[in-house]
């Protein structure tokens, strides 16, 4: 396969490394092969295979992998004692230059035929030699280059044996949310270290809705008074919460310095990268005493096994034996990572068994380039294959590379207190934070994480930003209005050419600020000209100030729309929410002539009626044999049945009453009335208010089909709201004053006016207050209600929001509303708006269905105990069943006056005619009761012959 060509600015910068080259070479050191210890170099069957290390050999990180990666192949080796290949390593100094590692790389391919290349150390190095890679297919093996871009411009012989820098972003992006701060600064060093990982943090942080307000590159050579100019930049800054992704070099200077301007004090959040976590011991350990107190970091973890701890003691005694100049050194990440490469390299090289390590010369033309004549490693493809295949339990736990790269492990969340970082969590992808690895959390973005110390020794978790003390005023931007001044009203004082700014919103922010636990310093400033005009013509005009950064919030009736929310943040709501439709009452006078009949449903009248029937004829059957009010013709008997039950309705019946089970009936009838006629009179009275209290237009579809107009306050997004309502613009009138939508709602629709008017539901109470006993108010739609403005992750936006709710939950509100929109004596209820419904039956059927069961009770003894007393006389009978039965059935509506029904006239007629002594003889072989002396005018009848 024939490699693609390099870029033209590779070419030029692999010529000047060409150039170069002699001088790089000369002034190099350590430049003779070594041989892996452990190796039988005198054994004809083993296989010496040249491979390239490219490291910074005058720093720490340079010496410790180079020492790691010998004994890597020493341990290897000696453990494998019958392996067929032997790698032998040709050191290179890059001397920190990216020429020089790029010159390094020619070198090692063109002279070596290497056919692999660990390092280069730094990413900046690696950027070259990436190149090189994918033209000469010689895997490169980096233990140290951990800088993002690289994966993007990697050829495929480029593989990262570590993890990449954005595998940690979301770790940071978790702490960042488990907190819930909104914004943080991000400090790096501008170099292709520090800026390859702000694209992937800046994302994550995105995605847990925390904002970047600014990013702080530190150039690497920065002096202190470049580093303090910086920091005093961002004391000036409202975010408190600070993201530095720098070398320990760098590191230190910067800490040293955030420490003497005061910004390791309390309320301050600092976040590290394993940039620094990770070679922590590399730093002054003065300097992490005296100002790193209190700071997070990401830390790469490693298990703590006692094989790593045998091989710490171990390279310890070998680097002072190869570095005695070097006092107290320090193994880190990057030196087990050293040592898994150069274990990986050579077992994948002994995989691929006894091969020719040869190069291939392409394009061998006489007219080429030294360039276009370079040599091709003919195992290259081969020897990627057995990497990227390659897995085996290294000293930091798993080593796989996944995607050319090292597979991402476990992060440790670490406090750094005293002279060292004290583990506080982990992070993993699974889980999230988590105190311990063998712990479970619901919530991926837990705090269920150790105790934390904050800088200034603090252990309330800071919020993240404050109001810095030299830090300017907030300037607030106020709608000037023309209309509905109660809200918000703007005078200009001409003599000193100031502006007041007073108002219900301005009432409800000013209380809201004082509840605030900081101070907050603000101004008011009018959106209007120098005269008092208004700029803008809507709403959106203010929005769009707040959205371009020309003012920090805005202040006034701003209604809380989701269209305006993808440009600014709002509040909670202060007022209530919603859009609500204004319409007149309507004129019900001398249209009621059966509103008598509203009260009740038809159904409930024909019960009442056919409970009224069935209560006479229980009354007749149970008194007419012993009651002579219920005697006489069957005109007579039956009129004075049915007056009897009916008269009970106005408790006006005169009759009286002499059976028991008569008057047991009698008395659950009397309840039964007594609730029916109550509940009637009351449903009448409320009925006849409320249809004098219907509004003209019951909804919104009800005006869409009328074609009738409607108004809008001017200026208000509620037209739009009309216009996807199907209404259209000839029928929409917009109205600016309460005065104005009132006298278009007089004239209604017909005349000119309107028929309904439209508007937010705190608009809308207040035309209601001054004009209650005229129109009535109808929720229609749901808004979110009137809220402040503040610019998209804005740190006062939840702070504000808690304060609204602790003022609208308190005494302040109603104080407050009372003194702007104080509510009339005279108007109606509001409740009497709402439609009466009619009384059904569903309300009373369990009273009939007791009326019903007495009367069915009562009836049911009487017919027991009648025919018990009279079945011996119709038995003892000649003639057949049937007419037995009917000869009963004719004893039920005969008289039966025993003394004691006599007894009953007596008295009645003893009360009735008061001196009046009526002569009563009684037979023994008779039913019939003497009369008394008032009936003997009146013509006598027998009552036998009535059968």
């Amino acid at each position: 396969m024939i490699p693609p060509r390099i870029s033209f600015e590779a070419e030029k910068l692999l010529f000047l490394a060409l150039s170069l080259f002699p001088i790089v070479v000369t002034l190099s050191n350590g430049t003779h092969p070594t041989v892996a210890q452990g190796s039988n170099n005198n054994n004809p069957t083993t296989i010496a295979v040249n491979v390239g290390v490219i490291l910074d050999l005058e720093t720490q990180v340079g010496q410790m992998g180079l020492t790691c990666i010998n004994m890597s192949l020493s341990d290897f080796y000696s453990s494998n004692p019958s392996f067929k290949t032997r790698l032998v390593l040709n050191v290179r100094d890059s001397k920190r230059d990216e020429l020089a590692a790029a010159a390094a790389a020619l070198d090692l391919i063109k002279n070596k035929q290497v056919q692999a290349i660990i390092g280069p150390q730094g990413s900046a190095q690696a950027d070259f030699l990436v190149h090189l890679a994918d033209k000469s297919h010689v895997p490169i093996v980096s233990f140290s280059a951990t800088s993002p871009p690289l994966s993007s411009l990697r050829s495929p012989y480029f593989l990262r044996a570590a993890q990449i820098d954005s595998s940690q972003v979301n770790a940071i992006s978790d702490v960042i949310q488990a907190f819930g701060w909104k914004e943080a600064v991000l400090i790096y060093v501008d170099s292709e270290f520090g800026a390859g990982i702000i694209p992937s943090l800046t994302i994550a942080l995105e995605e847990v809705n925390t904002r970047v307000p600014y990013r702080s590159p530190i150039s690497p050579s920065a002096t202190d008074d470049q580093i303090l100019q910086e920091l005093y930049k961002l004391m000036t800054m409202q975010t408190r919460v600070f993201i530095a992704h720098v070398l320990p070099t760098l590191g230190s200077r910067l800490f040293a310095k955030a420490k003497e301007v005061g910004m390791m004090r309390e309320g301050y959040v600092w976040i590290l990268t394993n940039g620094i976590t990770d070679l922590l011991s590399s730093v002054d350990s003065s300097v992490v005493a005296s100002s790193m107190q209190g700071v997070l970091g990401i830390k790469t973890y490693i298990p703590d096994t006692l094989n790593l701890d045998n091989f710490m003691v171990r390279w310890r005694m070998k680097f002072q034996q190869e570095n005695p100049s070097v006092h107290n050194p320090t193994l880190n990440i990057f030196g087990y990572r050293a040592y898994d490469a150069a274990w990986a390299l050579a077992m994948a090289v002994e995989e691929m068994g006894a091969t020719n390590f040869t190069y291939q010369m392409l394009n061998a033309s006489t007219d080429t380039t030294d360039l276009d004549k370079f040599e091709v490693s003919q195992n290259g493809q081969k020897l990627l294959q057995e990497l990227t295949n390659m897995t085996f339990a290294g000293l930091t736990g798993n080593f796989r590379l996944v995607d050319g790269q090292l597979e991402s492990m476990v992060f440790q969340i670490v406090n750094i207190n005293g002279n060292a970082a004290r583990e506080i969590g982990f992070w993993t992808l699974e889980k999230g934070l988590v105190r311990d690895l063998y712990s479970f959390s619901k919530s991926k973005y837990s705090t269920n994480i150790g105790s934390i110390i904050w800088p200034g020794y603090s252990t309330s978790v800071p919020k993240g930003w404050e109001i810095p003390t030299n830090g300017k005023r907030l300037k607030i931007l106020v709608p000037v209005k023309d209309s509905f001044f109660q809200f918000l009203t703007v005078t200009q004082d001409p003599s000193t050419n100031t502006f007041q700014v007073t108002g219900y919103c301005i009432d409800i922010f000013q209380a809201v600020v004082k509840k605030l636990p900081y101070a907050v310093a603000y101004d008011f400033i009018p959106f209007a000209f120098t005269d008092g005009r208004t700029v803008g013509s809507t709403y959106n005009d203010l929005i769009d100030q707040v959205f371009y950064k020309n003012y920090d919030a805005v202040v006034g009736d701003t209604t809380i729309i989701a269209n305006r929310s993808l440009y600014v943040d709002f509040t909670l709501p202060y007022t209530e929410s919603g859009v609500a439709m204004l319409v007149p009452y309507k004129d019900n006078k001398n249209k009621n002539a059966w509103v008598f009949l509203k009260p009740l449903t038809w159904d409930l009248w024909l019960t009442i009626e056919c409970f009224f029937v069935f209560i006479a004829l229980g009354v007749w059957i149970l008194e007419h044999q012993i009651n002579e009010d219920f005697g006489g013709p069957v005109a007579h008997q039956v009129g004075t049945s049915f007056w009897f039950s009916f008269s009970i309705m106005v408790f006006a019946q005169r009759e009286r009453v002499f059976s028991n089970l008569t008057r047991f009936v009698v008395i659950v009838w009397f309840f039964v009335v007594l609730i029916l006629t109550q509940s009637y009179t009351a449903s009448l009275s409320s009925l006849l208010v409320v249809q004098n209290l219907q509004p003209t237009v019951a909804d919104i579809d009800q005006l869409l089909k009328s074609g009738e107009k409607v108004g809008y306050h001017h200026g208000s997004f509620v037209y739009g709201m009309l216009k996807q309502m199907k209404f259209n613009d000839s029928r929409l009138i917009y109205y600016h004053f309460p005065e104005e939508c009132d006298a278009l709602l007089s004239k209604g629709s017909a005349k000119g006016g309107i028929a309904a008017a439209f508007d937010e539901i705190p608009y809308i109470k207040l035309v209601f207050s001054q004009y209650c006993n005229k129109y009535t108010m109808i929720p229609t739609l749901k808004t979110a209600g009137f809220g402040f403005i503040f610019p998209k992750g804005s740190p006062l936006v939840p702070d504000i929001s808690l304060a609204i709710l602790n003022v609208t939950e308190g005494p302040e509100m109603t104080e407050i509303e009372n003194a702007w929109f104080p509510s009339k004596s005279n108007c109606p209820d509001s409740t009497n708006s709402i439609s009466s419904n009619s009384l059904d039956l569903d309300n009373f059927w369990g009273l009939f269905v007791i009326a019903g069961a007495a009367a069915v009770l009562a009836l049911f003894i009487f017919m027991v105990m009648f025919v018990k007393k009279s079945w011996h006389e119709v038995t003892s009978s000649s003639g057949s069943l049937p007419e037995k039965i009917v000869a009963l059935g004719r004893r039920v509506y005969q008289r039966d006056l025993n003394p004691y029904t006599s007894k009953e006239a007596r008295d009645k007629n003893t009360n009735d005619g008061g001196n009046e002594i009526a002569a009563i003889e009684t037979s023994e072989n008779t039913n019939f009761p003497l009369r008394s002396s008032r009936d003997f005018g009146k013509d006598n009848y027998d009552i036998n012959n009535e059968q």
